[in-house]
């Protein structure tokens, strides 16, 4: 997720390369594309900079015990701290890099296209200007939302953090049908793919509701109400999504403890 707000600061031009500064010790594509053109890149906390003011925070959360003490020790006192970090709660950010501002943060890895969702959260006291100068971190990468609760930052993580696997994952169960139905790999998989991005691009430009787009695809006693007529049962793809959604976010808390 880091690489992919990454790619989008260099691609709208928010940071040029060398006011960076990549602590990794085994970089990714985007960052190694960042160090190439001038990111200063550095493998061990203390080797952070007292300069840097901003730090977008972008660990496996397990992780986070493990070096944020140091990390809080080695940043500057006004140095300002965007985590995206599932599950992990602003009582233990704070309590880790003490006295600096904090803002949690939920991006989702369109972000690489600019084409992402992102949700924030700060302690209320915060100056407007702060939390604008973190969204502004966030918005290359597409819209950005506000939630006033940390309990709603875990709903974000579930739904449109998590969300782009679900989609994924249903291109594959549509794949999987066409290919049962016959279909060749390649013309499945195609099929499947183009089903997905069309109806994605369409919904964009759509002013209808997704309920509404939906009845314009389905005649009475047609085909595609055959399909409906399984997905929509009690036990059907809502209550399924429900149940998906509620495990993840019942993650996302447990992460937190």
């Amino acid at each position: 997720m880091g690489g992919a707000l990454l790619a989008g600061w260099l691609e709208g031009g928010l940071i040029t390369p060398r006011k960076l500064v990549i602590l990794d010790p085994a970089p990714g594509p985007q960052a190694i594309y960042a160090i190439e053109r001038g990111a200063k890149h550095i493998t061990s906390v203390e080797d952070i900079p007292r300069s840097v003011q901003t730090v977008l925070l972008a660990i496996k959360p397990q992780l986070f015990d493990a070096i944020g003490g140091s990390l809080g020790e080695s940043l500057s006192p006004k140095a300002m701290i965007v985590s995206i970090l599932a599950g992990t709660s602003l009582r233990r950010l704070e309590s880790a890099f003490a006295g600096r501002v904090v803002v949690r943060a939920m991006p989702n890895t369109p972000a690489a296209i600019g084409a992402g969702i992102s949700a924030i959260f700060a302690d209320p006291n915060i100056a407007p200007e702060t939390l604008d100068a973190a969204e502004s971190l966030l918005k290359p990468a597409g819209d950005v939302v506000r939630v006033d609760s940390e309990a709603a930052l875990n709903a974000v993580t579930a739904i449109s953090g998590s969300g782009p696997a679900y989609v994924f994952h249903l291109v594959e169960a549509l794949e999987a049908g066409a290919k049962d139905l016959g279909l060749p790999h390649d013309i499945a998989a195609k099929l499947a793919r183009q089903t997905i991005i069309g109806s994605a691009k369409l919904l964009e430009a759509s002013d209808e509701t997704p309920q509404t787009l939906r009845k314009n695809v389905t005649s009475p006693n047609g085909t595609t109400q055959a399909a409906l007529d399984v997905l929509m049962t009690e036990s059907g793809l809502s209550k399924l999504m429900i149940t998906a959604v509620r495990a993840a976010f019942a993650r996302a808390k447990a992460l937190a403890k």
